[in-house]
């Protein structure tokens, strides 16, 4: 387990949620910094919250590379979809589905050229290590035993979509709605169950990789779901789409491919895992 990078992961959920009580946010790309504190310019992305392990990982290796500094502000999809349209000084967008790209471009906020799939992401049944739980798949989820499961908001989260799409093909949306827990975004929904409010999770094949010997999770077949077709795009109201356009092709790139690999993405010319 990489113990450094799920500790970030877990912080920034808990910063994330402290800051957000209040006014209802997911990120912070409203108030995103232009500048880092030395005045140089940094390449903001708001990236969908599967992506913190893999995307942070990314980051630092391509600031390396290209010293260009990169601010990420991550939140559930739907969510940084809307800051986009409120004007929000985002440079580019890291999505989980297309579907959201595809409206933001309709209405002419994208630079359309820039549109490219980056991976396909699975969901999983994620458990605390120490849980007493053993499952192994969704219909496991009926169990007595099983008091509370998280799912991200189907509103506005394409894994909690996903994650809605897999129950009801299963037969078992209507019956579980009871003990459903909603997270704003897929890293609230595994904060939930890695802090024992809930019995178990189903979240983003990424996060439960990141997690290490924190937990144990079930891959769920692709069959159950759309496919979460994973996909950038260059804000038009971008000051820096040239940098923009240099993160994109950092992460199709072998390094990048090699980050997101790891982290159980999918890539575009590649089969999915079984």
């Amino acid at each position: 387990m990489n113990e450094r990078l799920f500790t970030k992961l877990l912080l920034w959920i808990a910063l994330t949620a402290v800051s957000c009580a209040s006014s209802g946010c997911v990120g912070t790309a409203d108030s995103a910094p232009s500048a880092d504190s030395s005045g140089r310019a940094t390449l903001t992305v708001a990236a969908a919250s599967d992506l913190i392990p893999a995307f942070e990982e990314l980051g630092e290796l391509f600031t390396q590379e290209s010293g260009i500094e990169v601010v990420f502000n991550f939140g559930s999809t739907g969510q940084l979809a809307q800051q986009i349209e409120r004007g929000a000084p985002i440079d580019l967008f890291a999505a989980a589905n297309r579907s959201f790209v595809e409206d933001l471009d309709r209405a002419g906020l994208l630079v359309s050229d820039s549109i490219t799939s980056y991976a396909q992401g699975r969901i999983t049944l994620w458990t605390r290590a120490d849980s007493p739980l053993r499952l192994a798949g969704l219909d496991d989820l009926e169990q007595e035993s099983v008091k509370r499961v998280a799912i991200a908001n189907p509103e506005h989260a394409p894994y909690g979509i996903a994650a809605r799409e897999a129950l009801q093909t299963a037969g078992l949306w209507e019956a579980l709605q009871p003990k459903l827990i909603l997270g704003e975004n897929v890293a609230q929904a595994l904060q939930y169950a890695e802090t024992g409010n809930v019995d178990v999770a189903i979240v983003a094949l990424s996060l439960s990789i990141a997690a290490g010997d924190a937990g144990r999770y079930v891959l769920l077949p692709t069959e159950l779901y759309q496919p979460l077709n994973q996909t950038l795009a260059v804000v038009r109201s971008s000051q820096r789409q040239a940098e923009a356009r240099r993160f994109i092709a950092f992460v199709k790139d072998e390094a990048g491919r090699s980050i997101m690999r790891r982290y159980g993405f999918t890539l575009p010319d590649e089969d999915p895992l079984p």
